[in-house]
């Protein structure tokens, strides 16, 4: 380790997944001298790789976890930029997505049917487009239409012969919420707005399928930054989404790495063991708390952590600066009993229900054309019995470095399984379903939406587990996370990072991450 002066000050970072990984590199430009803590054998968290054997003695290593990160901001995009890795951006495939619905009417099948192209959350930005109307039928889209109108509560045309559900409220009602941000769900909104049609056929398999949740609690303002005050100013939910993306960058709202986004980790830890920082796996930390006085300027603001390793003993490491970069219910085990009873055990976030990734490589000619474009996004509306995943990506074909790899009619396909609505008896397959029993789903599940027999063609496949994978981005969440910021603001020295305070994809983790790292 590089030799430093006695006067550096020092940092512990609690986590090596992406948001531990770069608060560590952020603290060691800053002068600090880093030791990073995981708990688990490898770093990277759910940005981390996983490697396939091919049968020509190859091998393909493909993501294990997030695959893609929003380009709304540049937080990502900047961060990819400093690590030098700017010329491995590469847009996805234009195909766009699809979706996976139950049947329209009785005696109809299952239908596979393109998803909007200019929306957000599933919210369409653009109400005339042909994918919309195919999507919703002549009846849901008329009740979205009235989006436009914006016939107030009360009005003699609020609900008529011709338009048998009740139009969208008065905007008093949203242009409240956001003067006195008061907790919003994306179902209020899009239900008032669009209408159950809009809700249920184009937004729930978005909100399942990229959130696990469910939209009548998931709150707006964490998953949709603005999109509240957009629709204030512009009058319309639709107009509102349209706004947006047209201030967004131009181009995919998504783009990756060549290679993989965990490229992006094995970066960042490339440059934390260059700079000297001590990265240490298989270690745990138990226990927090502040350090005991000492001789020396601004003692209160230091802080003991005590660790274990594997089956040794603990050491107790007194630093500056702790940043606690795990998840959620991790987290707060560390912080609460440090908090003075201010972080309570029945706040404690929830677990979660997992998830569980299964990705095949297959050979198939027929998934050459692309048959469901990059993928599909399954509506909770349909039974685990027809379909188990809530989606499927069809990495081949979203992005061209994997099907230059692959080569030939060589396809990978993953599917994920396990949504935060599952219930605990749940019969639907997801995070404790067995490997064998999930990778035979996957297959048949993959059949299903892609309407190719995958099974034939089987190379190799693989499954993941991540347990806390994604935060809880409830109105109640989003509450107990501004009770965390406001203690924490007030602990010198003290920090925490990740998904379940920032909110989901790396945009929003990378981004928070650095503000509160260096303010």
């Amino acid at each position: 380790m590089t030799s430093r002066p006695a006067d550096t000050p020092t940092a512990l970072v609690v986590g090596g997944g992406v948001s531990g990984l770069l608060s560590a590199w952020e603290l060691v430009r800053a002068g600090y001298e880093v030791t990073l803590v995981e708990a688990g054998a490898s770093l990277g968290g759910c940005v981390a790789p996983r490697t396939v054997a091919l049968p020509e003695g190859r091998e393909l290593t493909l993501d294990a976890g997030a695959e893609s990160f929003a380009v709304r901001t540049p937080a990502v995009r900047d961060l990819v930029e400093e690590l030098g890795l700017g010329e491995a951006v590469v847009a996805p495939h234009p195909g766009g997505s699809w979706l996976y619905l139950p049947p329209s009417g009785p005696g109809q099948d299952h239908r596979a049917v393109p998803a909007p192209r200019l929306g957000i959350l599933g919210i369409p930005g653009d109400l005339e487009a042909p994918e919309v109307a195919e999507a919703l039928g002549a009846d849901a889209l008329e009740r979205a239409r009235r989006d436009l109108e914006d016939s107030p509560v009360g009005s003699a045309d609020a609900t008529s012969a011709t338009h048998t559900m009740p139009a969208p409220p008065s905007l008093d009602t949203w242009r409240q919420a956001v003067e006195e941000g008061t907790p919003v769900t994306v179902g209020a909104v899009v239900r008032d707005r669009m209408g159950e049609g809009v809700l249920q056929t184009l937004v729930a398999p978005v909100v399942a399928g990229v959130h696990s949740a469910d939209p009548d609690t998931l709150d707006l303002r964490t998953v949709a930054p603005g999109l509240l005050e957009a629709l204030v100013a512009e009058g319309s939910l639709a107009r509102a989404v349209a706004a947006r993306r047209a201030a967004a960058p131009p181009g995919a709202v998504v783009a990756s790495l060549r290679g993989g986004m965990h490229t992006l980790t094995a970066a960042l830890t490339e440059e934390l063991r260059r700079a000297g920082a001590r990265v240490l796996t298989g270690t745990r930390a138990v226990t927090l708390a502040r350090a005991a006085r000492e001789p020396r300027a601004a003692a209160e603001h230091r802080w003991t952590v005590e660790l274990t390793a594997g089956a040794g003993g603990t050491e107790a490491v007194t630093v500056d600066r702790v940043v606690v970069a795990t998840d959620g219910p991790r987290a707060w085990d560390l912080l609460a009993p440090a908090s003075g009873g201010a972080l309570s055990a029945e706040d404690r976030p929830q677990e979660g229900a997992g998830v569980a990734l299964v990705t095949l490589v297959v050979d198939a000619p027929e998934l050459d054309a692309n048959p469901r474009g990059t993928g599909l996004l399954v509506s909770p509306a349909v039974s685990s019995d027809v379909v188990g995943a809530k989606a499927l990506t069809q990495v081949s074909a979203k992005w061209d470095w994997a099907r230059q790899e692959l080569g030939g009619h060589r396809h990978v396909v993953r599917l994920s399984y396990g949504r935060v609505t599952d219930a605990p008896d749940s019969a639907a397959p997801g995070y404790r379903t067995p490997e064998e029993d999930l990778r035979a789903r996957a297959l048949a599940d993959a059949t299903a939406l892609t309407g190719v027999d995958v099974a034939a063609g089987l190379v190799d496949s693989f499954v993941v587990r991540w347990k806390s994978a994604l935060p809880a981005a409830t109105t109640d969440h989003r509450t107990r996370v501004e009770a965390v910021r406001t203690w924490l603001a007030d602990q010198p020295g003290l920090d925490a990072v990740g998904a379940w305070l920032a909110g989901t994809g790396l945009a929003a983790i990378v981004a928070d991450a650095r503000r509160r790292i260096v303010p």
